[in-house]
């Protein structure tokens, strides 16, 4: 699934690295030969420099090897690193292009676990992979070659040891692989409760409901200890049983080598069996090694396997919502209408809103108020498409969103969203924020933050519009992240403003000043206003009145008043018949 995202240079770096596994064997290989031949000359009485010179080729072996095996370990490394740097990249830019029904689907804590942790298993097992699995079988093939004609006792027992290691293998791969399999999902569930706890600390506080989240943390932390503790337990066995293996195969090659010298006929045999005997544990030991090399990448596998799957699973994806085609100017500017408009949540058996018909032209301010729950959000995240409509269509300046390129769709908007959200960096980056605004200057972003109310607070604080705001604007008011997140669409200057019941935070006079700002600095563009506050949307143009995803009233507030009982229920709740001019 992940080796087709390895691009040509990078398979051309991973066949070096083969070439250079295959020269670390082969000189690893050749130095029993050189143990033998020093043996040998000790053995019958040959010169010290004979001795020298076979030790000082051995050695250069030795050298070779070891040069070869850096060499190796850093081109596995590059792979396996570029590989992950792609893997990341894909995955974010998956997920950038995510709807909000995927981002449902996949919760965020899992997404962070797959674009860390999973791509950190996949690159362990590839820089492991390309030094360690392909150079076990390599060394294990090419050891036995050298070793099975040496002598058929010798050979049994090595085969009889190879048995016996691949069997201790299998039983505990049969009972470790579904652990594995299990922690890549335990991690989720691990981040999950941690990223709730860091996020939400002041809900915690106030509720003094720190003992239950640690004791939520204790539960999902010790399903992720035990069943990590419960695979490396059986992995435990691994280490002993295959040193068992490892030595009792050297004593049964040395016991079975002490009755072969003693059986041979002459003291020129015994040397010849003795120099067998030392060449051929050397190279028993190479394949007994081989397969413990296969262990180490045993262990990771399963894990990232799963780790692969989840990968795939991100980047696979298609996002329900597809941009489309149309990039251009439209004649017509400002213009919004929905036309029949029904929308149902994915696995909802009832629609949200529907029958759904209204326009609002260049220039003009709608308003949407009703009761929690009526649609107001759901209805004004379908025009930068953060949602699809599941029947009718929403058009922007005449044309069906669903055919906009979605950067030109949504560059013709300035959304401020329910919930205010800053971005770790300075209140200038977070006004100038996205491509649509990065050309702006310093007068324009002092410019929005005015017609926002938030000059004074700005300019109090210590390093004024380079104030360090940190993640998610903790060190920041609700009320402040509001007039910022509003900046943050003035300094767009956009076609279209949509208020997603962004004066909530605000008390009523700066509410009231902020909106009166707000008419005189955007005059011909149009906005989309949802507000709990019936005094918030007053003076809008039309209102529409939801009630359980329909329109029940539309008009004027003093149209409303006397025409929709729903309408007149929430302004009496709100004001004194006075205020409310009844």
């Amino acid at each position: 699934m992940i080796l087709k995202y390895i691009n040509r240079k990078e398979w051309f770096i991973a066949l070096l690295c083969v070439f250079a596994i295959t020269a670390n064997v082969y000189l690893e290989l050749e130095i029993p030969d050189y143990m033998t031949q020093i043996t040998t000359i000790i053995s019958t009485g040959g010169e010290v420099s004979e001795v020298m010179k076979e030790g000082a080729e051995m050695l250069l072996c030795a050298l070779g090897s070891l040069i070869a095996t850096i060499i190796c370990a850093v081109m596995a490394s590059y792979v396996a690193t570029s590989l992950s740097k792609r893997l990341r990249e894909l995955e974010f830019d998956k997920v950038q292009s995510f709807s909000m029904e995927e981002m449902d689907r996949f919760s965020i804590s899992s997404l962070v676990t797959r674009s860390t942790n999973d791509i950190t298993q996949i690159q362990m097992t590839i820089a492991m992979g390309l030094q360690v699995m392909i150079k076990a079988p390599i060394m294990a093939v090419w050891a036995i070659t050298k070793i099975y004609s040496k002598n058929l006792e010798w050979t049994v027992a090595t085969a009889i040891a190879v048995i016996i290691l691949m069997i201790m293998i299998g039983c505990v791969m049969v009972f470790v692989i579904p652990k594995f399999r299990r922690i890549q999902w335990l991690t989720d569930n691990v981040n999950r409760v941690t990223r709730e706890n860091i996020t939400g600390i002041r809900v915690i506080r106030a509720y003094n409901a720190e003992q239950y989240q640690d004791d939520r943390f204790e539960a999902a932390n010790k399903d992720l200890t035990d069943t990590n503790l419960s695979a490396q337990r059986a992995m435990s066995f691994m280490m002993p049983g295959m040193s068992a293996v490892l030595n009792g195969l050297s004593l049964s090659i040395y016991w079975i080598g002490a009755f072969l010298i003693a059986g041979a006929a002459s003291m020129t045999d015994q040397f010849v069996l003795f120099a067998d005997m030392v060449v051929f544990s050397s190279y028993a030991m190479q394949v007994i090694m081989s397969f413990i090399m296969l262990v180490v990448i045993f262990m990771i596998i399963p894990r990232a396997s799963v780790a692969a799957k989840r990968i795939e699973e991100v980047i696979d994806t298609e996002p329900s919502i597809v941009s489309g085609t149309m990039d251009g100017e439209t004649q017509i500017k400002g213009k919004v209408a929905f036309r029949d408009v029904s929308f149902r949540y994915p696995g909802s058996s009832e629609d949200i809103v529907s029958g759904l018909n209204f326009e609002v032209n260049k220039g003009e301010t709608l308003a949407l108020i009703g009761s929690t729950g009526s649609g107001k959000s759901t209805v004004v995240n379908m025009i930068p498409r953060l949602y699809d409509a599941t029947g009718g269509t929403v058009e922007v300046d005449g044309i069906d969103v669903r055919e906009y390129d979605l950067d030109t769709l949504r560059s013709k908007i300035g959304y401020v969203s329910q919930k205010a959200f800053m971005f770790a960096g300075t209140i200038e980056s977070n006004v100038r924020y996205g491509k649509d605004s990065e050309s702006a200057t310093r007068e324009d972003v002092e410019r929005a933050i005015s017609i926002a109310q938030a000059k004074d607070f700005v300019e109090a604080t210590d390093k004024g519009y380079d104030f360090n705001v940190a993640q998610g604007g903790t060190n920041l008011s609700g009320g402040q992240k509001q007039r910022l997140s509003i900046a943050r669409a003035i300094c767009k200057s956009p076609e279209i403003y949509i208020f997603d019941d962004t004066f909530s935070a605000l008390d009523y006079k700066t509410d009231s000043v902020l909106r009166a700002e707000l008419k005189r600095h955007t005059q011909g563009a149009t906005s989309i206003i949802v507000a709990q506050r019936v005094g918030t949307i007053m003076d809008a143009d039309c209102i529409l009145v939801l009630d359980e995803g329909r329109i029940v009233g539309r008009g004027r507030h003093d149209e409303l008043i006397r025409t929709c009982p729903t309408y007149l229920d929430i302004v009496r709740s709100q004001m004194s018949d006075e205020e409310a001019g009844l």
